[in-house]
């Protein structure tokens, strides 16, 4: 952060320099000095404004999101909650903070290590360093109090207080107090697995000046204090809060009607005119198989093998979610 705040200090000074040269050539009393220097230097105080603004905001985004405090909360950890939370954590988790594999990728097995760094990965490395954390109680885990991670995974805010960048872009925020909760009793309950190296955000100062701007796409919706669930069934309300835990809604879009492209990542088709054209029965060999009716296997952006771990009656909702009308 102190590196980011003097590159911003800098721009600052930049700005107001190329604002007293913009002056000093408008009074100047040669035309060509008044006309070159100027628009020039007018130009360059524009440009470097914007990036001191932009810079600032996602500065203060990032550093002091105006979150509330940890809530004083402390999980049973029941039998229930952490079987719910095993369900959970293998749908939503998993995807960034398994281990990493020989291809760069997360291998989507155990231990919840994490290490992985999506921006490096995804090829936006320039914005910093977004890199997935160990969530065993090796990691640091092992000093959040359970209110600590409840707000992580409510408000995408860190112990110090600091917003996490990818999180905040994710829908598990929309989970309910329960789940969380279960969430929290899981990752409690497995056994310490050592950090394969540094983890956490490392937000560059081009970053924040990209985050402030809102060229990472709009975030995650803020969520009320208490969330509930919809009734469990298959139905489409229920359909909707399994796209959320099943990281659906993460990549299709809050309505999974696909998302458009941003500066750091490609536009994410509609599944809908896909699903629309399916029976339930094909539909589950595709989520089963990742192969479409029509030969054509997911790409391997697609995270099929994950969405295959839904239930019967949990993929039954995905179904009627992804073939009601989006609202």
């Amino acid at each position: 952060m102190t590196a980011n705040l003097l590159i911003l200090l800098v721009v600052v000074l930049l700005a107001l320099l190329c604002a007293w040269l913009t002056v000093a050539a408008v009074r100047n009393r040669k035309l060509w000095v008044k006309i070159a220097g100027g628009v020039g230097a007018g130009l360059l105080t524009l440009i470097l404004a914007a990036i001191a603004f932009f810079g600032g905001n996602g500065l203060r985004m990032t550093y002091s999101p105006g979150a509330a405090p940890a809530p004083d909360l402390k999980v049973a950890a029941t039998p229930a909650q952490i079987a719910r939370g095993d369900y959970l954590v293998n749908l939503s988790c998993i995807g960034c903070h398994s281990p990493v594999g020989p291809d760069g990728r997360p291998t989507e097995q155990h231990p919840l290590s994490g290490g992985w760094n999506i921006a490096v990965a995804e090829g936006f490395g320039f914005v910093g360093d977004m890199v997935a954390e160990n969530l065993t109680p090796g990691g640091k885990l092992a000093s959040y109090s359970d209110g600590e991670l409840f707000r992580v995974l409510r408000n995408s805010i860190d112990q110090q207080g600091d917003r996490l960048a990818f999180m905040a872009f994710l829908p598990y925020n929309q989970l309910s107090n329960e789940d969380l909760e279960a969430i929290i009793a899981y990752l409690r309950s497995l056994p310490p697995a050592p950090t394969p190296g540094p983890t956490g955000d490392r937000l560059s100062f081009l970053g924040a000046v990209m985050f402030g701007a809102g060229m990472f796409g709009p975030p995650s919706a803020p969520a009320p204090a208490v969330v509930a669930a919809p009734p469990a069934g298959v139905t489409a309300e229920y359909g909707k809060y399994v796209a959320t835990y099943a990281e659906c809604r993460g990549c299709h879009g809050p309505d999974a009607a696909g998302s458009p492209a941003t500066s750091v990542s490609p536009a994410v088709p509609n599944p809908r005119p896909l699903v629309g054209t399916l029976s339930q029965e094909q539909f589950f060999t595709m989520m089963r198989t990742g192969v479409k009716p029509n030969g054509v296997a997911f790409p391997e952006t697609m995270p099929w093998k994950i969405a295959s771990r839904l239930t019967d009656d949990d993929l039954a909702a995905l179904y009627r979610y992804l073939t009601a009308p989006v609202n």
